[in-house]
Order: C-alpha cells, then structure tokens, then sequence
C-alpha cells in the first residue's frame, strides 16, 4: 500500500467502528458492552481513585508548564476485568438523561512516518487545540508515543492543561487484530509492551495529565488482543459517534454528522491530524456552540465514565 493509501487507513479506520451513518466503513470486530466501574489496581497508571472524576477548571493551564510524572492529581475511574481478566470495554454512558458529552481525538502517527514529518507533512493540529481552549471545552486526546516523539512540546502542553487529559493510542498506530484497514500489525506478544512504551512517550515528553485509557488503533480489536492487553492494566475505549472528519474537506458535513449522532453520553471520535483531518478545527467552531445551545456540557471521557452507573 503507498505511504498515501496507508494513511488513509490509518485515519479511516480510527472512526470505522460504532457508526450508524451510511456510507461509513463496517465494522472490523465486535465490540463489547461496557462493564461495572472500578478503582484502578495499584500497578494502574493513576491508580487509586474512585469512580467519578470532575471536569477540568474553567481556567485552562499553562502551556509551558513544568516537566513532571505522568500522573493526574486525582486518579480517573476506571472499569472492572472483564471474563477471564480480559480488558474492559468502554463505548458510552449508558445510563440517565444528563446531557454530557465527550469529544475525543486521536493524535495519529505511525512508527514509520518519520520521514515524512521531516519533510513537511504535519500530523499535529495546534490551531485546533487553541479553539478547544478558546471555547472552553474539556477534551481527551487519544495519543500515540510517536506522535509525543515527534511533537513533545506540545505533548507536554496538553498534559500539563487541566482541560485536557492524555489516552494511549499505542506507540505505533500498528493493528492488534487484523484485518484492519492495511494497517501493520502488533504481533500478540508485543502489544502490553507497545502501550507501555506510549506511556513511557507521554513521561519524556513532561505530561502529566495522562490516564490509564487506550483506543485501538482503527478501533480493531478481538478476544485475543483484549487478553493480550491485560498487563497493561488500561481500560479500553471506544465511541458512539464517528465525525468522518478523516480527509474531510466539508466541515459543516463533518459538524453535521457529530450534530446528528450526539445522545446524552456519547462518545465522539474525531482527529488532531492537520495534514489527514483538515476541516476538524473549523468543524469544532460550529458543534460546539450548536450542541451548547441545546443544553449539552462538554467533559473528559474521565468524567463520563465515572457518571456510568455501577450496575450500567
């Protein structure tokens, strides 16, 4: 596959699982209901806390702020094992009426796009990091450790900035089930490792607001993968709205489609990907204000799961 083509299924398959909107890719593996929530086991990373993590402050934080400990101040909620010790799934709230909802984007870059990033190609998007700032909404940015290698300053800005938390999208954007959109793939052995090693990014880079999450890259993932993964002590997530906004150049098509898709609970999938998800920036100028408008409240997937109910 060209390096092009391969980028595109990177990008696609980020928001290829849980759509209901026609015309996007099916499903590559099933997805499972989300279990009961629970404190994190010590080994956790920001093991400790209850269920029920707050939003950020409305003052974001400084974007130069010190170096420290991957670590949050509070630890985030996290869910219990699933059958077999396997790795929970988390999709969306299920339960209540509040109108809260998660916008999440996965910061992509795989192992081997170094040298394209050397010659010009931007897998970041600060200008989309200063609207969520400008607008005030709390976001999870799903990353990948390539992506903090390649862009530690502002890896470090984002984890330091109590409007946002950091999730692991692996080291490598590399599939931990296959098919997945042409992606490489993580061999069984190799995929705790991969997430630890995104971790150990997120640490160099200075971050501290960094929770014990992890999206699939491509949202591909099966049995095999969920057991492989348990080591590693993360709790996985998903979505219930895909944006499309991979290769989009139509941001009101975009927007429209987040509009569409919200319910209370949702779970936004979207990117932080200049040169791949070109309309993500202007599209977030018209959902925020419109899902405002209808009395929705922006919070971190920290928040949402932590309002899951035990029984949810």
């Amino acid at each position: 596959m060209g390096a092009l083509g391969l980028l595109g299924a990177v990008l696609v398959g980020c928001g290829g699982v849980g759509t209901t909107a026609p015309g996007d890719p099916a499903k590559p593996a099933a997805t499972r209901p989300a279990l009961a929530p629970a404190s994190a086991p010590a080994s956790r990373p920001g093991a400790g806390a209850e269920a029920g993590a707050s939003a950020g402050p409305d003052t974001a934080g400084s974007p130069g702020a010190a170096p420290g400990p991957a670590t949050v101040p509070q630890a985030p909620p996290t869910m219990a094992p699933g059958p077999s010790g396997m790795t929970p799934v988390f999709t969306r709230r299920t339960q209540g009426t509040e109108k809260v909802v998660a916008l999440t984007f996965d910061a992509d870059m795989t192992a081997d796009q170094g040298p394209r990033a050397a010659r010009g190609e931007r897998f970041d998007n600060p200008r989309l990091i200063a609207t969520l700032r400008r607008l005030g909404v709390d976001a999870t940015v799903f990353m990948t450790g390539r992506w903090a290698e390649e862009y530690p300053d502002q890896a470090r800005s984002i984890g330091n900035d109590p409007r946002f938390e950091i999730a692991n999208h692996s080291y490598s954007h590399y599939a931990f089930a296959s098919p997945c959109y042409g992606l490489p793939t993580v061999t069984e052995r190799d995929m705790a490792a991969d997430v630890t090693r995104a971790f150990d990014a997120f640490r160099e880079a200075g971050a501290r607001h960094v929770v014990p999450y992890f999206r699939f890259p491509g949202g591909c993932y099966d049995d095999t993968a969920l057991r492989a993964l348990a080591p590693a002590k993360v709790t996985a997530v998903q979505w219930d709205v895909v944006s499309g906004d991979a290769f989009a150049t139509d941001a009101d098509a975009v927007a429209q489609q987040v509009l569409d898709g919200v319910r209370p609970g949702s779970l936004v999938v979207m990117h932080c990907t200049r040169s791949a998800a070109p309309a993500t920036e202007q599209a977030i100028r018209r959902i925020v204000p419109e899902l405002r408008a209808r009395g929705y409240r922006f919070v971190k997937v920290s928040e949402l799961m932590g309002r899951q109910s035990p029984r949810g």
